[in-house]
């Protein structure tokens, strides 16, 4: 129950060709305080919920909790969130024996194009793909439930 991630904004489009598979993803928020956000996600034709805790200092650790529930029932619980959903296309891609999460936004967070890879160790090492730019896993406005309430548009 305890996630490892690493996030880092995407420089080019290059990913796409690279790309294994891609799924649109639409997520809200019933709580976003970092603390313990409570997300509702439809991810391709299922439904999520999930609660994740608030990470470490390095902000790569944290817990998470996930569940898959059906599609009307994420609907419904949609409905709850709060103001700013999250609309996204999530690309799949596989480099030097690790996965790349690679998401598209769209709506108000568009424009913004971020790639997270799962870890086993903070200390695991990966090699970077040359679509990879800048870190920003401590980077508290790049979180979901941030983007949610506070949209990269609205950034500039």
């Amino acid at each position: 129950m305890v996630e490892i991630e690493r996030k880092y904004l995407v420089t080019n489009c290059d990913f796409i060709t690279e790309s294994n598979e891609n799924f649109r993803i639409v997520q809200g928020y019933l709580n976003s305080n970092p603390e313990r956000t409570v997300r509702v996600r439809i991810k391709g034709d299922k439904g999520f919920l999930t609660i994740k805790g608030l990470g470490n200092e390095s902000g790569m650790t944290r817990f998470e909790w996930e569940k898959e529930i059906s599609i009307t029932e994420a609907e419904a619980l949609l409905q709850l969130c709060e103001h700013g959903v999250i609309d996204k296309t999530r690309h799949h891609v596989f480099y030097e024996n690790h996965l790349f999460e690679v998401d598209v936004f769209y709506g108000e967070n568009e424009g913004l194009i971020v790639a997270e890879i799962e870890l086993k160790s903070e200390n695991e090492t990966f090699f970077k793909p040359n679509w990879l730019g800048n870190e920003v896993t401590s980077d508290e406005r790049y979180y979901n439930s941030f983007l949610s309430n506070h949209p990269f548009k609205s950034w500039k």
